[in-house]
């Protein structure tokens, strides 16, 4: 439109890393700040890129920004960090940490602020988003010398707890006291599938987790954070709201492993996770672990759920871990108590071993919900665990959450 003042674009300052996955299959250069810079250029907003870039991160974030519509302000290293994971829910193993260097330094109108592990940015803006990044100790915004007239930060509960001192406090609480501090003029605290905590300094609010038909986890913050930021700073929109549309975008990016665009969200209509009074209130459903666990495999698996499981807040009864091996008289009779007190079992389906799959027919007839994950099993092996009202994924991150979404409704 002719005389339209230009957008300010917004400087997104992070880390760009190398991103390996075994499971689903992952190799990609992205890091927060370039899957921030992607995720804002996607929904047509101008955007400038700041990071520190090896060789190789360059040549590839000056490819994509030349195709995606965003600018690289590049600080050279000469290596960037790897992140290594066996599948989306795992701590990674990183690599190429040792060397520190000189921080960033950025002035801009519009800021995104991720914290990093090779150096630091100090970072002054009009409106700025800060995402510490930082589960052992995270620093304040303005610690580095950074000055912001609006600040938005988001956190997770842990790093909340962490930034306030008030551990094991509702995150009400630990907002009403960051805004108390003038921590910041808008705080906002995730809480996983009870969505996040939003205060502005007059209102605050709860908005909700959305559920994706399947769940690609690695970035799911970084897209939240750039999708925030965009309405926030480039719409005008209220940061509960601006919440509120990055929580439904990052639903979009956990479900398709892409980037939003207005259009795909227009079309895109997912469903709130839904918690029960019960669940809000305290309660944390039993899950029983159904799968075998006689080879090293099978037992690496059962290990993997069962941490996963634990750490999404989900109480867990492990046969292995709970009853052991032992003949039938022995063990039979414990296993099928512990799906009778059970509220829910996830199920490991491949192999279709026989306990495992006598043990979902017992639940089911019990009335008890059951997620299966089973990746390399046919149709017609799985067709009395769909037909019987079992919920079937093929991968296990979103098997997981499928599971801690159907135990918060109960």
């Amino acid at each position: 439109m002719a005389g339209a003042v230009p957008i300010a674009p917004i400087a997104v300052v992070g880390g760009v890393y190398r991103e390996w996955c075994m499971r689903p299959a992952w190799r990609e250069i992205y890091g927060s700040a370039g899957r921030a810079a992607s995720a804002i250029a996607s929904m047509g907003a101008p955007v400038e890129l700041h990071s520190y870039l090896d060789p190789l991160a360059r040549e590839v974030m000056e490819s994509r920004g030349a195709l995606e519509g965003f600018e690289v302000r590049p600080t050279p290293i000469d290596r960037s960090i790897t992140f290594d994971y066996h599948h989306g829910l795992e701590t990674p193993r990183i690599r190429g940490t040792g060397d520190s260097h000189p921080p960033l330094m950025v002035r801009a109108e519009h800021i995104v602020r991720f914290g990093m592990m090779e150096g630091d940015a100090v970072v002054h803006g009009d409106r700025v988003v800060f995402d510490p990044q930082d589960a052992v100790a995270p620093q304040a915004f303005a610690a580095n010398g950074s000055t912001a007239r609006q600040l938005a930060v988001v956190l997770n509960r842990h790093e909340a707890a962490l930034l306030t001192g008030l551990t094991g406090a509702p995150a009400a609480q630990m907002a009403e006291a960051l805004i108390r501090q003038g921590t910041a003029q808008v705080v906002i605290i995730k809480q996983g599938p009870m969505g996040a905590w939003v205060h502005d300094g007059r209102n605050a609010q709860s908005i909700p987790a959305y559920r994706s038909s399947s769940v690609w986890k690695l970035g799911s913050g970084d897209n939240f954070v750039a999708h925030f930021a965009h309405r926030w700073m480039h719409e005008g929109r209220s940061a509960a709201e601006s919440a509120d549309l990055a929580s439904r975008a990052t639903a979009y990016y956990c479900q398709t492993r892409g980037f939003a665009t207005p259009s795909g969200l227009e079309g895109f209509h997912p469903a709130p996770v839904d918690a029960s009074a019960a669940y809000q209130a305290g309660r944390r459903p039993t899950v029983y672990l159904a799968g075998p666990f006689f080879t090293l495999a099978q037992l690496w698996l059962v290990e993997q759920a069962r941490a996963d499981l634990s750490a999404m807040g989900l109480r867990v009864f492990s046969p292995y871990h709970d009853v052991g091996h032992g003949s039938a008289e022995d063990v039979v009779m414990l296993d099928l108590a512990g799906i009778d007190t059970a509220d829910l079992v996830f199920a490991i389906g491949d192999g279709m071993d026989s306990g495992t799959v006598y043990e979902i027919g017992y639940a089911r007839a019990k009335g008890k919900p059951v997620v299966m994950y089973a990746e390399n099993e046919s149709d017609e092996n799985k067709k009395m665990m769909r037909g019987s009202g079992c919920v079937l994924r093929d991968d296990y991150v979103s098997a997981i959450y499928e599971t801690l979404w159907t135990a918060c409704a109960l």
